[in-house]
């Protein structure tokens, strides 16, 4: 598990103080870029000539409000491991360790010479493997 603490900015925020309920995906994607980093990986995942990795599905639960001021904790896993995909569960607590929000994101390998799905490369699916619940 990788775990990311962000404080909630004004600017994070609508009008009311509460977290912009499409900002916590940003925060989530800070959480996922996290744990690439903490791969420590041989080829570059974010630039590389062989695949892309997009998401292609993502949603989000709210429990609670986050509000300005407040200290978001985003634990992130891998909850599923597919051939060429993997699904990654992110959940958000604020300072007393309330569950506020449950984000899931998919991630597909996408090969850029012919824009289909690829299999995991064997070095990442290793480290998957490592965060899968």
């Amino acid at each position: 598990m990788i775990t990311l603490k962000k404080k909630i900015n004004f600017y994070d925020c609508d009008p009311a103080g509460i977290l912009f309920y499409g900002n916590i995906f940003s925060f989530c994607h800070s959480a996922y870029e996290e744990m690439i980093s903490s791969f420590d990986l041989k080829l570059n995942y974010w630039q590389n000539e062989e695949f892309v990795v997009p998401i292609t599905s993502s949603n989000a639960n709210y429990f609670a409000p986050l509000k300005t001021g407040d200290q978001v904790t985003i634990d992130v896993n891998v909850s599923e491991l597919r051939t060429s995909s993997f699904e990654l569960s992110y959940n958000c607590r604020n300072q007393s360790g309330d569950l506020c929000i449950e984000v899931k994101t998919v991630h597909v390998f996408i090969d850029k010479k012919s824009w289909r799905k690829k299999e995991l490369p064997p070095e990442i699916k290793e480290k998957l493997i490592t965060h899968l619940v």
